[in-house]
């Protein structure tokens, strides 16, 4: 199950079709969603969550809380879409695909994927590319 939870003057559009695209992404690395909480709010929201829970005192786009069990997706994704759309000016790119790459950036941390290190992050980069093009299959 994948819900979408709004704190803020945003929604996406097409719910079931972001829902048929994680699926997907999920599958083709071998794991399948068991519940995933996406959570989008503004920079102020996850500030809060990043010094509380993080000890980080810093802006972010993305917080992802891990609750996977196996190969069983499950985990809160908490999106900055403040962030998103400076980062989309920031990479010269549109929001959308922005968007989907920080959506599917969490999909990847909870089927183990880092960006811990220049070897992990380039890696996780070509993963998000790999899995944004899949969006536009399904689509």
């Amino acid at each position: 199950m994948i819900n979408y939870n709004y704190l803020i003057d945003f929604k996406l559009t097409a719910e079931t079709t972001y829902d048929s695209w994680i699926t997907a992404t999920c599958k083709t690395e071998g794991f399948s969603i068991h519940e995933l909480n996406y959570i989008f709010c503004d920079d102020a929201y996850l500030l809060k969550i990043n010094q509380d829970y993080l000890q980080h005192d810093y802006l972010t786009d993305i917080i992802t809380f891990d609750y996977v069990s196996g190969k069983n997706v499950s985990g809160d994704i908490y999106i900055s879409i403040d962030r998103v759309m400076e980062n989309a000016k920031e990479f010269n790119v549109s929001f959308d695909n922005e968007l989907k790459r920080v959506m599917i950036h969490g999909i990847l941390h909870l089927m183990g994927y880092s960006d811990k290190t220049d070897t992990a992050t380039a890696e996780m980069r070509a993963k998000e590319e790999e899995k944004i093009k899949l969006f536009h299959v399904e689509q």
